[in-house]
């Protein structure tokens, strides 16, 4: 891989901002897996993406870090770090079939494994589950995703949804934006384990009536860009700079 110096415009700075803060809020949920799973954003007028340098933790993550990266894996900024190739293979699979995924996200957290695991996936079992009840695909696990011909079997069946269970692997979602890809994983996350800990009381569950659960799917489509834009994103960065306002260096 070869690396071409170059000053980051004024999109990719303002993209390279928000990717980093997504890694800083994954550390802060804690759905972060030592240096492992990635999100990425796709830069515009470009056929390349950021993403995570391999090696560092989530919460280390400050925009200069993010590594970018062409759809055939060349490294095109300077970095001392390398790309997992795992996490290469998958985004890249997903940003070069799918041009409204501007953001991509993959975690391993042990709710989301747990329900990747389930055969019948995400249950509409509660509101938020409801939210994606119509928008979920699910990918086979193939093993360590670090064969370049998975790309095209991760496309095909992930068609076109933006959630994704990889089984018994993890969960992934993606969006137009940051904001966007980071709330639908939030309400993925949170669903996974409200599942986990309902089905562990052993106890009847409560089916909601379907045209209930269909009225709250279709209201994700309609709001879901406005919420996560006006209300969720600029909420979350007010946290993280509380928390440590050195994110944004």
């Amino acid at each position: 891989m070869s690396v071409e110096a170059s000053v980051p415009n004024s999109a990719e700075a303002a993209l390279r901002r928000d990717l980093a803060a997504a890694y800083r809020l994954v550390a802060h949920f804690k759905w972060d897996d030592l240096v492992a799973t990635h999100i990425s954003v796709r830069l515009p007028d470009e056929n390349a993406f950021l993403i995570n340098p391999f090696g560092m933790l989530f919460e280390e993550i400050r925009p200069g870090d993010l590594v970018k990266v062409d759809m055939d894996g060349t490294i095109l900024s300077p970095t001392p770090w390398r790309v997992n190739k795992a996490g290469f293979v998958i985004h890249s699979a997903i940003h070069a079939a799918r041009h409204d995924a501007q953001c991509v996200m993959h975690l391993h957290t042990a709710d989301g494994i747990a329900v990747s695991m389930l055969e019948e996936g995400l249950l509409p079992l509660n509101q938020t589950a409801m939210l994606l009840a119509n928008d979920i695909a699910f990918h086979e696990f193939e093993g360590i995703a670090v064969e370049m011909e998975e790309r095209e079997r991760l496309a095909r069946d992930l068609g076109d949804k933006t959630i994704m269970f990889l089984r018994n692997h993890g969960t992934l979602a993606l969006g137009p934006s940051i904001p966007e890809a980071f709330a639908s994983m939030y309400f993925l996350e949170t669903a996974c384990t409200i599942q986990v800990r309902a089905l562990s009381m052993g106890r009847p569950v409560h089916n909601a009536p379907d045209e209930a659960v269909q009225k709250v799917a279709a209201f994700r489509p309609n709001q879901g860009h406005d919420t996560a834009h006006s209300l969720i994103w600029p909420a979350l960065l007010r946290k993280l700079d509380r928390l440590d306002p050195t994110w944004r260096d």
